[in-house]
């Protein structure tokens, strides 16, 4: 057994010699032998140059100088070993992985966060939002949820979120650029874009008015703003800059405290949307997870 157990450190030895006033009791507690914990406090008193220790028949007591050094040591054993505690705490504590995109993660997920937490405070949450899925995606994520078609997910996930959306815009912008009683209206106004490849793998403009069977004059676009991510496209119509597509799921709150107002008619698919995909090997806190983003999903 070795003489200088680096992993207690003489705070320790000198604390337990202290408290328990004895050489061997000390030495018990820590799993050391007596004459390893005497030969510690002895090159400790060295080392400091004073005597912290009576050594009596029966055991030790400390000095002046030993009872000042107690006072400081004692105090930061106990505040390592409560840090200590919290680390090993920390590990122990069950993290379940999000993996999902910027506008499902901001418009959707963060404001219902709390009723997770709620449920399950034993579990915290780490979301991790990319607009880019590898294929290896699902060994990233304890639950993954995209936007797809049921070609592409339906084999593996649970459509969460059927795509609809409505024209949305504020009620101001409305009321100075409206009415919009029909799509032909709508083409006539500023849009606002989400930037996207083609062909779209969502509703954008281009095909929520050709599925109304509206042809956009071309000098209609004039004025028109793109965004490359759907929170920007947000903020622009809720700062009245036009109108915008939106998805309901994402900006159902916004419609409902009436920031936004619908200015068209809704379209569906029935076969694309938010998706919840599974992990390749499911847990008890990814199951509570998806159970939670299910019921979410389907309302009160």
């Amino acid at each position: 057994m070795s003489d200088r157990p680096p992993e207690l450190g003489w705070m320790r030895i000198f604390v337990e010699v202290a408290r328990l006033g004895s050489f061997s009791a000390a030495a018990g507690a820590l799993g050391l032998t007596q004459p390893a914990v005497s030969y510690q406090i002895r090159r400790l008193e060295e080392q400091f140059g004073v005597n912290l220790l009576r050594r009596q028949h029966r055991g030790v007591e400390l000095t002046a100088a030993g009872e000042r050094l107690f006072v400081v040591a004692a105090k930061a054993v106990g505040d390592i070993d409560a840090l200590a505690r919290s680390f090993r705490a920390e590990v122990l504590r069950p993290v379940v992985r999000l993996r999902t995109d910027y506008a499902f993660s901001s418009l959707w997920l963060i404001p219902r966060m709390d009723g997770f937490r709620l449920l399950h405070p034993e579990t915290d949450m780490q979301i991790v939002a990319t607009q880019r899925f590898a294929a290896g995606f699902r060994d990233e994520a304890d639950v993954a949820v995209v936007f797809g078609t049921r070609a592409e997910f339906g084999a593996i996930g649970t459509l969460l979120l059927r795509e609809k959306v409505v024209p949305v815009c504020t009620q101001g912008f409305l009321d100075r650029n409206g009415p919009f009683d029909d799509p032909g209206q709508l083409a006539k106004a500023v849009l606002i874009h989400l930037d996207t490849p083609m062909p779209s793998p969502w509703f954008d403009w281009r095909s929520y008015l050709t599925e109304f069977s509206v042809l956009r004059d071309a000098h209609a676009g004039r004025g028109d703003i793109s965004f490359n991510t759907y929170s920007l496209v947000v903020q622009a119509a809720l700062s009245g800059q036009g109108v915008a597509i939106g998805w309901m799921g994402l900006v159902d709150t916004l419609l409902s405290a009436r920031m936004l107002v619908q200015a068209g008619p809704p379209l569906e698919s029935r076969d694309r949307g938010y998706w919840l995909i599974p992990p390749q090997s499911a847990n008890v806190d990814s199951e509570r997870l998806s159970s939670w983003l299910v019921k979410e999903a389907d309302g009160p």
